[in-house]
């Protein structure tokens, strides 16, 4: 019913895929991230774009992802898009060497949730990256 694929960034209808879902799934709520920076999944329902994922080298945690956004176009909820793009992302973090997978919530209980689910922890980053009231995960990848 729904297939995930990686998706070649440097493809000008890619991006504007990938920029349409994040107009989508985050309207004004975060900054358009730099599509041609990292990896980029693309998850489809039939011929349709409904959801996306990128990872990042973080520049916070030492040899490990950042797990920059993920969005799901709300008729899909529910349906364990999230957790699938995550288990993506953490297969290329491992082929590539990687030691975690991190990321951070901030008002979000649906995204937080999920990832518990897909095993991530909370943690205190050295230096934290965002906003006081901001959640921190990481995940090992071995």
């Amino acid at each position: 019913m729904y297939r995930i694929r990686i998706v070649d960034a440097s493809d000008d209808d890619v991006v504007d895929t990938l920029s349409d879902l994040h107009q989508l799934t985050f309207f004004d709520t975060a900054a358009m991230p730099q599509f041609d920076f990292g990896a980029w999944w693309l998850a489809y329902h039939g011929d349709d774009a409904i959801a996306f994922a990128g990872v990042v080298p973080s520049t916070y945690a030492r040899n490990s992802g950042y797990f920059s956004r993920v969005g799901v176009v709300q008729r899909h909820w529910g349906r364990g898009l999230q957790r699938r793009l995550m288990r993506a992302v953490e297969a290329r973090g491992r082929r590539i060497g990687w030691d975690s997978i991190v990321s951070d919530t901030t008002s979000n209980p649906v995204s937080a949730n999920n990832f518990i689910q897909a095993g991530y922890r909370l943690y205190e980053p050295e230096v934290p990256w965002a906003w006081s009231h901001t959640l921190y995960w990481r995940r090992s990848l071995h």
